[in-house]
């Protein structure tokens, strides 16, 4: 078995997990709105919400709703919740390889700390310019460029595809790119990873790294 199929096994079976969860997260929302409906005698389903004037909604929740109760019932719950699998397996298996990489490159917890905090300043950096752009422009070009960068687009798609900005060919291209990433990190990982798992006693650096991916089969 090849490195890369080592690699990817790894990845896609663990993801696989993840992405159980969330689905059976999503059928006990499904279940409990299903069984609110028939107790309270109140209709939650997002088409149905959508339909309702404002002063119908306020009536059908006792007076409790807001224009932020509206907002949320008049998201495009499909689109996103489409997007959100597509963008959690994407994010996952890009991460993943990187980790995969790390991890089989040192020894000890320690030693992964020089490698963790360059893999995870993307992440951090997408989260924050993202918070901040919603508040300020979110049709601006950060909030593009971040929904196109691979290492931040599972965050900042999302966010844009809820807002409702998003062209069709801007997702597929984002997607797109971090798919192609995807399989690049988990190639580059599984070099790493075919001689770094072998590699006992001695101290990873970038430099060693470098001459692992370079390393010829």
């Amino acid at each position: 078995v090849k490195p890369f199929q080592i690699m990817m096994g790894k990845i896609i079976g663990i993801g696989l997990v993840g992405l159980t969860q969330f689905i059976f997260w999503i059928i006990l929302t499904g279940v409990l709105i299903t069984i609110m409906t028939a107790v309270v005698g109140v209709n939650l389903s997002p088409d149905t919400v959508a339909e309702m004037s404002s002063t119908d909604l306020t009536k059908a929740t006792g007076g409790k709703a807001n224009e932020m109760i509206s907002a949320i019932f008049n998201l495009p719950w499909l689109a996103l919740i489409s997007s959100f699998l597509v963008y959690f397996l994407g994010g996952y298996f890009l991460y993943s390889a990187l980790y995969a990489a790390i991890g089989a490159a040192v020894d000890s917890e320690t030693d992964t700390q020089q490698f963790m905090v360059p893999v995870m300043l993307p992440l951090m950096l997408g989260l924050y310019v993202t918070q901040l752009s919603v508040f300020t422009n979110p049709e601006g070009s950060a909030m593009f460029w971040l929904s196109m960068i691979p290492f931040t687009s599972p965050i900042a798609m999302l966010v844009r595809i809820a807002m409702g900005n998003a062209e069709v060919w801007e997702v597929l291209l984002s997607i797109s790119l971090l798919i192609l990433t995807f399989i690049g990190t988990t190639w580059i990982g599984s070099r790493i990873y075919k001689v770094g798992i072998l590699m006992y006693g001695k101290k990873v650096t970038y430099k060693e790294m470098f001459k692992w991916i370079r390393y010829k089969s």
